[in-house]
């Protein structure tokens, strides 16, 4: 055995002891067949993940508050962090493959747009309105690392990975989170039907394990961070939070995630499910509607969000209007378009091209490209 195979073995003797319920890297799938270096595939993913491009675009893109000045406040990139390595202790006491969990984690959020949920919405409405299509970030998300990420050509990572972003979305809530076996093929059909119905799309569940490990981390990641930003920024105090919640959760952000850790852990451990039990799950949806009520739905003005629902229109006008007369000195061309491949600019429409390019900027892109309209 040479040192390269013995490297490749060293790699992989972890699994020998995962749980029943891991997903070993011999089960991984590719949607285009390649060869494998030393590393395993889903070890691999996450290389390819933290050097895209997009990775680095984490660190100027919103999590609640937009255009705050308080470097301490969370960005994108601190919940991408938390996601992971929440998903990550709870994968590592369950015995599941954390490589899994760490790819998925790390890409989960990759689809977000500039500003948030609100820059998504204002997508969304884009893109019913232009293509009779929804947009979503966690479908986005898939779509970038199959068709935009490398200049065009996709990073063709492992359908679990890809199927584990594409299930991730954090805002809706379950008692209890059982994969469901997929093949290559049927993770294809639902990714093409999440366009045309979101609402079945919010149902599906991943097809592995870790895939429910991270959609459970994505709330324990954000639910009791964004408490502390809101409490940090004078939005919000401490003990507006209801005792009912901080009697079972705890009223700070460490607590949170540690009675939620620990609450999943005790409920799945040898389970081929995940679960929280019913008193901290009832705690939890009660503490997420609190965050709506007093903390998302009151981080922007309506004045606020109708400028940048405006300013969003418009720059998606010109820039469709760039394509149409071959305007190469645009910003999409010179930033985005003029990078991609012959098969993305093939195979894309304009209006897919534009609203690729606007859920690809950060928050400081997108500002001054509004300032210059």
């Amino acid at each position: 055995m040479n040192n390269f195979a013995k490297a490749k073995e060293n790699f992989l003797k972890k699994e020998e002891n995962l749980s029943i319920y891991a997903t070993k890297s011999k089960d991984a799938i590719r949607l285009k067949e390649e060869t494998e270096d030393i590393r395993p595939p889903f070890f691999h993913d996450i290389d390819r993940i933290i050097h895209s491009l997009s990775y680095t675009r984490y660190l100027n893109k919103t999590q609640v508050y937009i255009a705050n000045s308080n470097d301490h406040v969370s960005k994108r990139i601190t919940h991408v962090q938390l996601v992971s390595k929440i998903a990550r202790t709870i994968g590592r006491a369950l015995n599941l493959n954390e490589d899994l969990i760490e790819a998925i984690a790390l890409g989960h959020d990759i689809g977000h747009t500039p500003l948030g949920h609100v820059g998504e919405s204002i997508l969304n409405k884009i893109s019913r309105e232009e293509l009779g299509e929804y947009f979503a970030h966690n479908i986005e998300g898939v779509r970038y690392y199959m068709y935009i990420a490398k200049n065009g050509l996709g990073l063709n990572l492992t359908v679990q990975v890809l199927d584990g972003i594409m299930t991730h979305n954090g805002e809706m809530l379950s008692p209890v989170y059982e994969p469901t076996k997929k093949t290559k093929k049927e993770f294809l059909r639902e990714y093409q039907e999440s366009y045309q119905d979101i609402k079945k799309a919010n149902t599906y569940h991943a097809m592995t394990l870790e895939g429910c490990v991270v959609r459970i981390s994505d709330v324990i990641g954000y639910i009791g961070r964004d408490i502390e930003d809101a409490i940090m920024l004078g939005n919000l105090k401490r003990e507006d939070i209801p005792k009912e919640i901080t009697n079972v959760l705890g009223d700070n952000n460490k607590d949170i995630i540690n009675t939620l850790i620990l609450d999943i852990i005790n409920e799945s451990l040898d389970k081929p499910y995940i679960k929280l039990s019913d008193k901290v799950y009832n705690a939890l949806v009660a503490l997420k509607k609190f965050n709506y009520d007093n903390i998302y739905n009151k981080a922007l003005s309506k004045s606020k969000y109708e400028y940048y629902e405006k300013g969003i229109y418009l720059l998606y006008k010109k820039y469709l209007q760039d394509l149409e007369h071959k305007n190469y000195e645009s910003t999409i061309y010179q930033t985005f378009l003029n990078h991609q491949s012959d098969i993305y600019l093939q195979e894309t429409s304009s209006k897919r091209q534009v609203i690729d390019f606007i859920a690809g900027m950060t928050d400081d892109f997108l500002m001054r490209e509004l300032e210059m309209m």
